[in-house]
């Protein structure tokens, strides 16, 4: 619940039962008078005030909520650390069980990254990027990915045939493709559709070999 309406004989005190209701303080909250409220006279035509009060938007409030929530209902207490800049927010967690929420290959830890990435910007505001981590896996993660491809690309070059990686998420994917995109003996491009689509590592012709293309042309 973000939104509340509550009366009172006085706009303070619909501001502090509406306050009460939603656990919030008035700098995490909008406020809106719909009626000042009267006295009247001698109790004749009095009026309670009432008042709309709207929690602010906070992406990391959000989220932080959003993952606790879904912890709990799987009987894991997590700690969250969240950090916003320029780039998107960062979401850290940290506690026991954290194998569960990583999940194999990081596949449960990428499910909560959709989901925490709807809830935070199924608002008005403008689009967030997300990034949930736990255990630092996905720096460990980018680091073997890095060295695969590294191999790979020395057996493309040895052997001048393609190797097809396994399917890989759209993170991976990228990191991949980053490593080896200033490699002058390789090339990479994606084939098929999520969730199986893959990275194809191939080698660049040389200048003799499309010498002989033009040649041939």
């Amino acid at each position: 619940m973000d939104t509340v309406e509550k009366t009172g004989k006085t706009v303070e005190e619909a501001v502090e039962a509406a306050l009460r209701t939603l656990e919030a303080d008035r700098s995490e909250v909008d406020i809106e008078i719909i009626e000042v409220g009267a006295k009247g006279f001698l109790g004749i035509g009095s009026k309670l005030a009432q008042v709309k009060i709207t929690r602010k938007f906070d992406p990391e409030r959000i989220a932080a909520a959003f993952i606790k929530e879904m912890a709990s209902a799987m009987n894991i207490t997590v700690n969250v650390d969240t950090k916003s800049d320029e780039r998107g927010m960062y979401v850290t967690l940290s506690g026991e069980n954290m194998g569960i929420l990583i999940g194999k290959r990081g596949q449960t830890l990428d499910a909560i990254q959709y989901l925490v990435s709807l809830a935070v910007n199924k608002g008005t505001a403008p689009y967030m990027s997300v990034t949930v981590d736990s255990e630092n896996y996905r720096g460990r993660r980018k680091e073997i990915l890095e060295q695969l491809a590294m191999s790979l690309a020395r057996k493309v070059k040895s052997t001048r045939r393609s190797v097809t990686l396994e399917p890989m998420n759209t993170f991976e994917r990228r990191i991949i493709h980053a490593k080896l995109q200033n490699d002058r003996q390789v090339s990479t491009y994606s084939e098929g559709a999520d969730p199986y689509r893959n990275i194809v590592i191939a080698p660049k012709k040389r200048e003799r070999d499309k010498d002989k293309d033009k040649n041939k042309a």
